[in-house]
């Protein structure tokens, strides 16, 4: 199936590792032009060069940029003025006690989850709808929709990309824009792997995983009762891009493996 996303700009935040990268894979792998985004150089290079030798014909640029400050992002904007997709993936996550959780922990989080996507969106999307065609995407999770008393800060902060994510929606009617947001399920990434250890220290890698996805916790639902690939998401986000999803607008996507218990 042809996605018809060739020469199409794509911002993807944070693209070095987990399912960044892979989303930077699979529209590179359809045409884009792929805009690799990393803190570090060291980050950045190793991430271009895995892309390409994935895909080798891959139209690739990166920005170094720390977008959970307001002075990375204002360092995105200024080298990547316009772009067609933005995928606000940044995000980052923490286990922590409710009643222990600093007041700085809580504001980190929500400065890198929520206000890297406020900023982002705020200056890429007027420009989107002056030009008459664009895709947004939030990436969310399911802690959104059923939070996890060891993970509420990073709870609260997903829901909030839910609300954030419709309300931009709201601005784009009868045009060509739209903009979603994905509930991904927990996914098999380098980051979940070192939550996986600070959970289940001493653990092997696969009994934790049966744990973290088994009974008594809160993701015990999953019907599929195993983490997620990234891959599968980094699929599902870019047709969610491309315009055959021109009538998917202002919809929070769940690829989470049927963890969350709703038929909507």
């Amino acid at each position: 199936m042809d996605l018809y996303l060739t020469g199409r700009r794509a911002l993807v935040t944070a693209s070095t590792g987990g399912i960044g990268r892979e989303i930077a894979v699979s529209l590179a792998r359809e045409g884009a032009h792929v805009i690799v985004n990393g803190r570090t150089s060291g980050s950045l290079a190793a991430a271009l060069d895995y892309i390409r030798a994935t895909v080798p014909s891959a139209s690739l640029e990166g920005v170094m940029a720390d977008n959970g400050t307001a002075d990375g992002a204002a360092r995105t904007v200024a080298a990547v003025p316009d772009v067609d997709i933005l995928i606000n993936n940044l995000g980052i996550y923490e286990a922590a006690g409710l009643f222990s959780e600093s007041d700085e922990a809580w504001l980190r989080m929500f400065n890198v989850n929520v206000m890297s996507a406020v900023r982002l969106s705020r200056h890429y999307m007027p420009r989107m709808l002056a030009s008459g065609r664009g895709r947004i995407l939030l990436m969310a999770s399911e802690a959104a929709v059923m939070p996890a008393p060891d993970m509420a800060a990073y709870s609260a902060t997903k829901t909030m990309l839910l609300s954030l994510s419709r309300s931009l929606a709201e601005l784009s009617k009868g045009t060509e824009v739209t903009v979603n947001a994905i509930v991904a399920g927990s996914t098999r990434t380098e980051g979940v792997a070192g939550l996986l250890r600070q959970l289940y220290p001493d653990t092997p890698e696969d009994e934790a995983e049966r744990r973290f996805m088994g009974p008594g916790s809160p993701r015990a639902t999953s019907l599929i009762q195993r983490l997620i690939a990234p891959e599968g998401i980094a699929d599902l986000v870019t047709y969610v891009c491309s315009p055959r999803a021109s009538e998917i607008n202002g919809a929070a996507l769940r690829i989470d493996g049927g963890l969350i218990r709703s038929v909507f």
